[in-house]
């Protein structure tokens, strides 16, 4: 399977015990609602299969996983920390009103003070907050996507409109 025929759903953070069982970290947000028969890990930019052969989810964004033919720690260990996708098939739908941060990559983000900043390249959450990434003047810079700064989201025309605190992508400049 190809990466553009996939879904990130988040990563393998670690190893639990001497069986080859592994922790999951989802980074989508509606991990519940997905089918986890078969997971795709990201090994040397090639997605291969895992079958799941039991899982267990947690309230706090994790998984745990037995695969097939994984049975000890030493045949875990390579997972950790590579990213695990699913079928774009597997995707579960959504209503045509829900709309999501992530859904803001490839907009045109624009500054009221500072007019247009570039496509959003890539959009990151981290604890409390998404963050986006935007080529700017030959570098990237972040900033966070939050409610005080969101004038407004045109999904027709593919723009966020912001009012960024001043100085802030000044810290990326070098201004």
């Amino acid at each position: 399977m190809l990466k553009e025929e996939a879904f990130y759903i988040g990563y393998i953070t670690k190893t639990k015990g001497l069986k080859g069982e592994v922790q999951l970290y989802f980074e989508f947000e509606d991990y519940e609602q997905l089918d986890l028969d078969v997971l795709f890990v990201e090994m040397n930019g090639k997605l291969v299969p895992y079958f799941v052969a039991t899982h267990k989810l947690q309230t706090n964004q994790t998984g745990t996983f037995y695969f097939d033919d994984i049975d000890h720690i030493d045949k875990a260990q390579p997972l950790v920390k590579k990213k695990v996708y699913l079928p774009l098939s597997k995707k579960p739908e959504r209503e045509d009103d829900e709309f999501y941060y992530t859904d803001l990559k490839g907009f045109i983000a624009i500054d009221e003070t500072l007019g247009e900043l570039g496509e959003i390249i890539e959009v990151n959450e981290y604890p409390q907050q998404f963050v986006a990434t935007v080529h700017y003047k030959n570098r990237d810079v972040l900033f966070p996507l939050n409610e005080d700064f969101i004038i407004e989201i045109d999904d027709e025309e593919n723009t966020l409109h912001l009012d960024l605190p001043e100085g802030l992508l000044d810290i990326y400049l070098g201004n």
